[in-house]
């Protein structure tokens, strides 16, 4: 070895003798060689605390929703028999789903959907052309999972879209899916609306405001079953306490249980009974944390009440309001209490929901169909919630950060 090769390797070693003590003296998990092995094992305890804490939470999430979802998904694919023995599967497929669009259970899921009526037509066109465009809007800007996800949404706005046409548009009955969409659109648009309006009323400095908050919250304490048998009762046009009203106005002779659409508006009613003070006291709590210097400031300004809700409180409540919604929505594609114990589900099926629905087919010992019709109902709810999240949850949220 030359003398100029021994003056290179007395460099290196020079240069790489702190890094090699600086590298002994420290762990690979960050803690320095020195450290009694007790306080390591504290401090790797310590790093981890998290994941020990969630852990348990984790598994029986796993446990109470992985577990039912997947067996479920044996029967929705399998024809099931009760034996001596126990139960007995036999693999079919598909043909439980196929069943409920194509088979025996389509007029009872999906409703009446021929023929189509010229302005059912007109509509649909509309409609797809819509969806498409706002498609095309969104292609150029949008991710690949983003482009997933709308096409997912808009392939079911489409199908929803020539249901509507094909059955309510053109004067057909509906089947027990879109019954199952009017509880949710319409009865929770109705119950947003009441809830909001009276957290406001009640928001304002008024006389015996304490008083209405406690009476607004009442039914929230109440059961499905009692809300159930309570407003049988009340709805009762023989002996109810509307009885004399409807002598009254001479409607005596009027049943609304044996008309599929009066049927439906008083589930409805019956419902937002229910679920109005639940909105009431979320969109409440959040009307009052708006900070009254805003508001103030606004009144100084020689803004009208209207103006200052929209402008300035509104804004301030909208990531609450569409969460509340969101929470609702997902509750009301669950409703069955109410139409089983009301009507049950009838006059025929016309308050039937989808729950309601899976129901009484378990009961016919159909429970291949039953389980197929709740997957269908899980899907339904997946990708309307989802959407909802997506396109107005989250859009509200930027904007009020914004």
């Amino acid at each position: 070895m030359t003398s100029r090769s021994r003056h290179k390797l007395s460099h290196l070693a020079a240069d790489s003798g702190p890094m090699s003590a600086t590298t002994n003296m420290v762990q690979p998990g960050g803690t320095p060689a020195g450290v009694p092995a007790g306080d390591r094992w504290r401090e790797w305890v310590d790093r981890h605390a998290g994941t020990f804490f969630i852990a348990p939470a984790v598994t029986l999430i796993l446990i109470f929703a992985i577990f039912p979802t997947i067996y479920s998904m044996i029967f929705a694919v399998s024809r099931v028999r009760f034996t001596g023995d126990g139960l007995k599967f036999r693999y079919v497929g598909l043909r439980n789903f196929e069943k409920q669009f194509f088979g025996s259970g389509e007029v009872h899921f999906l409703g009446r959907t021929d023929p189509i009526s010229i302005f059912g037509t007109i509509v649909f066109v509309a409609i797809v052309a819509a969806v498409l465009w706002w498609l095309w809007r969104s292609w150029k800007t949008a991710t690949w999972v983003r482009m997933l996800g709308r096409t997912i949404s808009a392939a079911m706005a489409i199908f929803l879209g020539w249901l509507l046409c094909a059955s309510l548009l053109s004067g057909n009955a509906i089947g027990t899916l879109y019954t199952t969409l009017f509880y949710v659109l319409f009865g929770c648009a109705v119950q947003f609306v009441i809830g909001t309006g009276l957290a406001f009323l009640c928001s304002q400095p008024i006389r015996g405001r304490n008083f209405f908050r406690v009476l607004f919250f009442i039914p929230l304490m109440v059961t499905p079953l009692g809300v159930g048998f309570a407003m049988r009762m009340i709805a009762d046009v023989t002996k109810g306490p509307f009885e004399p009203i409807l002598g009254f106005l001479g409607l005596q002779d009027w049943v609304w249980s044996a008309s599929p659409w009066s049927a439906r508006f008083v589930m409805m009613i019956c419902d937002s009974w229910q679920w109005i003070p639940f909105i009431f006291i979320c969109m409440l709590a959040a009307l009052e944390n708006v900070p009254r210097d805003h508001v103030e400031a606004a009144q100084v300004d020689g803004a009208s009440s209207f103006h200052i809700f929209r402008e300035v409180t509104w804004p301030q409540v909208v990531p609450v309001a569409v969460t509340v919604l969101l929470i609702r929505a997902i509750e009301a594609f669950k409703i069955m209490d109410l139409p089983n114990i009301m009507t049950g589900g009838g006059p025929g099926s016309s308050t039937e929901s989808m729950t309601l629905h899976s129901v009484y087919v378990w009961r016919a010992n159909d429970m291949g169909s039953s389980a197929a019709i709740a997957y269908l109902l899980l899907i339904l709810t997946v990708v309307v919630c989802a959407s909802f999240f997506n396109y107005v949850v989250l859009g509200q949220i930027r904007k009020a950060r914004a």
